[in-house]
């Protein structure tokens, strides 16, 4: 019997296959991780000046509203001049009218300087918003490196090479995300 026509496939081709297709595995899990750990490191620190300008905010937030408050409590202090004035007979009203003027003078310096707080406010609220759409990509993009390493590890388990082609698509979209989050910079 002549078993020309039957082809058996050779164990030791199947092995080789198998085995490239494992160091392909090992070699891009490799590179995932050290490119997700640069985008780690990048999102924790984009994540730190997020958090650092929203304290910012909060604390521009806090010296205006003191402002506020001290401006209240001036325009009341002038309020009482003006009532004590209107009060006061004719001849003892002469002191009122420099001590109106004082806390005139001293309202519009703090709201001059409320305003200032405000605006530094709603500057550090901007470049937070600015920073955090950025950082975002950059967690969707770890997700993605986090799929593609899953998606490696089943390949390896059971030789199916195409689940490698899917692994490679994730990563490619990670890493597209996160040069998208680099240029929104």
């Amino acid at each position: 019997m002549s078993d020309s026509g039957i082809h058996i496939p050779h164990h030791a081709h199947h092995d080789h296959e198998a085995n490239s297709l494992d160091q392909w595995v090992a070699i891009f899990t490799a590179i995932l991780a050290a490119l997700g750990a640069v985008l780690s490191y990048q999102g924790s620190h984009l994540m730190n000046e997020v958090l650092l300008q929203k304290n910012e905010a909060v604390l521009m937030k806090a010296h205006a509203t003191d402002q506020w408050n001290y401006y209240q409590a001036v325009s009341t202090k002038t309020h009482l001049m003006e009532l004590a004035k209107t009060l006061a007979p004719a001849d003892k009203t002469s002191g009122f009218n420099s001590e109106i003027t004082k806390y005139k003078a001293q309202k519009a310096k703090i709201k001059v300087d409320a305003e200032k707080y405000e605006q530094a406010s709603a500057k550090a609220n901007a470049e937070a918003a600015r920073l955090s759409a950025p950082h975002e990509k950059m967690a969707l993009a770890i997700i993605l490196f986090q799929i593609a390493v899953a998606l490696a590890s089943v390949t390896a388990l059971t030789k199916r090479a195409w689940l490698m082609s899917v692994a490679s698509i994730c990563a490619l979209a990670g890493i597209g995300l996160w040069g998208y989050g680099l240029a929104m910079l």
